[in-house]
């Protein structure tokens, strides 16, 4: 028997709902939410995730700007688009797409937007936050997609014992604090590509979650009998029997689900949740600013 699917489409298709009514109440204080994305350069993800996210906006009825530039701007002038956004009342989030090109200092840029906007959870205030224990500011999104789909889901989390594979800022350090946080409760050991004996580490986590950028790295024998297995990783691969010429793959091998009790797709499993989390998160600015007025 099959692992079970953790359906990230499905969840954050709940997540909207219940967003569409705190959109709907915050019309009445005459508040629309306002996203602002700015986005450097050519490369042509990148340009498909901001497309995915305008169009969510969209969908959803919250206000987006879209702010392209070319990727020889001078990061003075950046700085200049983020100051003006910061200042712009209207504006609730603030999301800087990344990768930025090679001449910019990219953490620099995050540092630089009012943390109260920063809809990716990714200034020192908000991962700081983190790190005390507090989910009181902006959560980074991929993170809490992937908490948020887990309890959706109805996997019990509290005294279990949880593997992170990948350290990055962005998934998996802030991931390992907001599971091992006051009510997640999971005992976490954060892994990556060079740890000794990685299989075993794995093979000991009843929840496994691979966010390490390698194409299905984690092999069904990496996993024990009924874990829980969450795959981050969204990988291009050449495949001459695809028509394109290639595939997208996880971290995780496919015949994981022979051993795992869920598992998440790739696609359709943490991305739709890293856009929910973000539309929550612009929705959530919003709310705070109205309060504050």
């Amino acid at each position: 028997m099959g692992a079970q699917r953790l359906d990230g489409k499905q969840c954050a298709s709940s997540i909207e709902a219940n967003l569409l009514l705190r959109i709907e109440q915050l019309s009445h204080q005459g508040v629309v939410p306002h996203l602002a994305v700015i986005i450097v350069g050519d490369d042509p993800a990148s340009h498909v995730y901001v497309n995915s996210k305008i169009a969510t906006c969209k969908r959803l009825g919250i206000q987006s700007t879209h702010i392209e530039l070319p990727s020889n701007i001078g990061q003075n002038d950046l700085i200049k688009h983020v100051i003006q956004l910061n200042e712009d009342e209207s504006v609730h989030g603030i999301l800087i797409q990344s990768p930025l090109p090679q001449h910019m200092d990219e953490e620099a840029m995050t540092d630089l937007i009012d943390p109260t906007k920063d809809v990716d959870g990714f200034h020192p205030t908000n991962l700081g936050r983190l790190v005390q224990g507090r989910l009181d500011g902006m959560i980074p999104c991929t993170p809490h997609g992937v908490l948020r789909l887990l309890e959706w889901s109805g996997v019990q989390l509290r005294g279990k014992k949880a593997v992170v594979i990948g350290r990055s800022r962005i998934v998996g350090m802030p991931l390992s604090l907001l599971f091992a946080s006051r009510g997640i409760d999971l005992t976490v050991t954060v892994a990556h590509s060079r740890t000794e004996d990685l299989a075993k580490v794995c093979a000991e986590a009843d929840v496994l979650v691979a966010a390490v950028g390698i194409p299905e790295l984690v092999q069904p024998q990496w996993v024990k009998s009924g874990a829980v297995v969450v795959d981050v990783g969204i990988n291009r691969v050449e495949d001459s029997t695809h028509e394109r010429g290639w595939r997208l793959a996880g971290d995780v091998n496919p015949s994981v689900s022979e051993v795992a009790s869920w598992l998440s797709p790739v696609p359709g499993g943490v991305g739709p949740m890293t856009i929910a989390m973000l539309m929550e998160n612009t929705v959530r600015s919003a709310e705070l600013m109205s309060s504050n007025e």
